[in-house]
């Protein structure tokens, strides 16, 4: 077989009639690090670390590589399972659990978060006689020094859960590298009476150096460092177990020192060449959380000169390289946050309303303008918003901002659009918001910057606010929307042209039936045998998903679909107490071959009847489309 040609693999992958091949297949994602695995795994450069005894003993061909999205999804490759000591990949966790624990000012008090330029087990402290930053062995003492000093006994206890709960499951200690570490830790020790000496640490060195010793002796996994790595990303909450482990001031400072000094005396050629928050361990772990993005995890004992896995190097350098991931070279366009705008004038609500409403909202059809949202509200985005909002020349007496397909708001962005919603009030203007849930996180955020705003309304379907604000117009321009209004068969659109005696042979052979609020009318997949015929009050058509059609009043008919279709496609339900009159399918093909000029004429109507409703589809297809 020569190169150019595919091989069985690749032919069955072709292959649409082969789904075993397909489901087989893999993301390209999962095919890239298993790639990286195989082109790294033969890298016999550096050598496992042996200064503590217990870690010599790890096999240096152990390689496994793991990734995990913000969604929760994990890719593993290799060795990704065997377990292995965190080493100094718990410095970042433990300084994000201390700012939480104690406070970001005592915290701040005694240990700095500039670059030290020197080894991580640097004995040397800076101008102020505190550490350099939590990620060298000095500061990451002073932490567990800060947590020992709040929580006594219960301190490691306290780190362990907090490691587990970044990680999703229960870790364990490797009670002989626990050993190990201790009795060959003077170099430690000495940094501990360092700092015990400069007051940074102000209970027994020996317990603190326990703490110490033990966190750095817990066991993980490169899937389990992965997932941790994404709790940074993912501003604190653990994306496969959906916890808020820390909080997002302490992610921040956390990432924040992690660029600058998480490879040590590395740090300033990993930040120019991969730009990836990182942290390594000697233990032959790297883990790297890439904001907003995802969080990688690898695991080769295989170190460098630096105390960095050579192998998880290669893996950070290929996948920052390969898909541009460089944190300084982000390019989202904020233009993409607005998926659609529009007016009513362009595209109303689903709301079938009589002719005096149709009027009135005809001539003002810029008075509700809807921003249809989408991806991350970041502050980019919302001031973008802001701005398309401002160049209209014409001030809409109502916005609707639809936040359904918005993935998450940054604080800044949030802030930005809430800013917003006051100057908009200034112009008594009135905001609604859609697509947001009010027993979600995201509600009680706007909430708590809205405040007292007297401008703002919510209504979660996106039709419903529409109709709402077009029910505003109607009212604020003369108009009335009477749900207890009565009407006749002779007002129905799809009876248009009848003669009065036709009318009135129709009405005989209905009945009139009253609907309590929210009974079901109409049930999606019944014999369509029946044709209804709005008499008063609102009734909604929704698809078996919950999408909602049309929203109709007095006047309307429904079911109307049985003419040439045997089986219901939607259910109807009463919005407010209706009345409706009901005519056998039956009845009405009998009135139709008796007079069938009459049954033309009713055909007639209900193909222009559908024909408008293909029109609104069409215009509502072509807002999406031109933005």
């Amino acid at each position: 077989m020569s190169p150019a040609q595919p091989g069985p693999r690749a032919k069955a992958l072709r292959n649409p009639q082969n789904p075993q091949a397909w489901a087989a297949s893999m993301p390209p994602l999962q095919r890239f690090l298993a790639a990286c695995h195989a082109d790294f795994r033969s890298d016999d450069d550096g050598a496992v670390a042996s200064y503590i005894p217990e870690l010599g003993k790890a096999d240096p061909a152990h390689f496994g590589i793991s990734l995990a999205t913000l969604d929760g999804h994990v890719y593993e490759i290799g060795d990704s399972r065997i377990p292995f000591t965190i080493q100094s990949m718990s410095k970042p966790f433990v300084f994000a659990l201390a700012l939480d624990t104690l406070g970001a000012a005592r915290v701040e008090s005694v240990i700095g978060v500039e670059p030290s330029g020197d080894p991580f087990n640097s004995i040397r402290l800076n101008a102020e006689n505190h550490p350099f930053n939590p990620m060298v062995n000095a500061g990451a003492i002073a932490c567990s020094g800060l947590i020992r000093e709040t929580k006594g006994e219960n301190a490691f206890e306290t780190i362990r859960d907090a490691l587990s709960r970044f990680a999703g499951r229960a870790l364990d200690v490797d009670e002989a590298v626990f050993a190990s570490e201790r009795a060959t830790g003077d170099r430690n020790r000495a940094i501990g009476y360092l700092l015990r000496n400069s007051d940074v640490i102000t209970v027994d060195v020996g317990a603190v150096l326990d703490v110490y010793f033990r966190q750095c002796a817990v066991l993980v996994t490169a899937r389990d460092c992965a997932v941790m790595a994404a709790t940074l990303a993912n501003r604190g909450v653990n994306p496969v177990t959906g916890e808020q482990v820390v909080s997002t001031y302490a992610v921040a400072r956390t990432l924040s020192v992690m660029t600058s000094s998480g490879m040590y005396d590395y740090a300033g050629e990993w930040i120019y060449r991969i730009g990836i928050p990182a942290k390594s361990g000697v233990g032959g772990g790297i883990l790297a959380s890439l904001p907003a993005r995802l969080g990688l995890g690898s695991y080769s004992p295989r170190l460098d000169k630096h105390g960095n896995s050579v192998r998880g190097i290669h893996v950070c350098e290929a996948l920052s390289s390969h898909y541009d991931l460089h944190m300084l070279n982000r390019s989202d366009d904020a233009r993409s946050a607005i998926i659609a705008d529009y007016d009513i004038g362009a595209s109303p609500s689903r709301r079938s309303r009589r002719v005096q409403e149709r009027n009135i909202l005809a001539q003002h059809p810029d008075a509700v303008r809807v921003l249809e949202l989408v991806g991350t509200l970041s502050f980019s985005n919302a001031d973008y918003v802001s701005r398309q909002l401002a160049r209209s020349p014409i001030r809409p007496q109502f916005v609707i901002f639809d936040l359904r397909r918005v993935t998450a708001m940054t604080p800044a962005g949030l802030r930005l659009l809430v800013e917003l919603f006051h100057e908009l009030a200034e112009f008594h203007v009135t905001v609604i918001l859609s697509g947001v849930r009010r027993s979600s996180p995201e509600w009680n955020d706007i909430t708590a910057l809205t405040g007292d705003i007297s401008n703002v309304r919510d209504f979660y379907l996106l039709d419903t606010a529409i109709e709402w604000a077009e029910d505003q117009i109607v009212y604020r321009y003369g108009g009335a929307i009477d749900f207890l209004e009565t009407t006749e068969l002779g007002e129905q659109p799809l009876l248009a042209g009848l003669t009065a005696a036709e009318i009135a042979e129709l009405a005989a052979l209905a009945t009139i039936n009253l609907y309590q609020q929210s009974e079901r009318i109409i049930a999606a997949g019944d014999p369509a045998t029946s044709l209804f015929f709005l008499r008063s009050g609102v009734v909604h058509v929704t698809l078996p998903d919950g999408v909602r059609l049309a929203t109709l009043t007095a006047g309307q008919a429904f079911g109307e679909m049985a003419l040439i279709e045997p089986q219901r496609s939607a259910d109807v339900f009463a919005d407010f107490s209706a009345t409706a009159f009901e005519i056998a399918l039956s009845d009405f093909e009998r009135f139709r071959m008796q007079h069938p000029k009459a049954g033309e004429t009713i055909m007639r109507n209900l193909a222009k009847l559908l024909a408008d409703r293909l029109i609104v589809a069409n215009a509502r297809l072509d807002v999406l489309k031109a933005d």
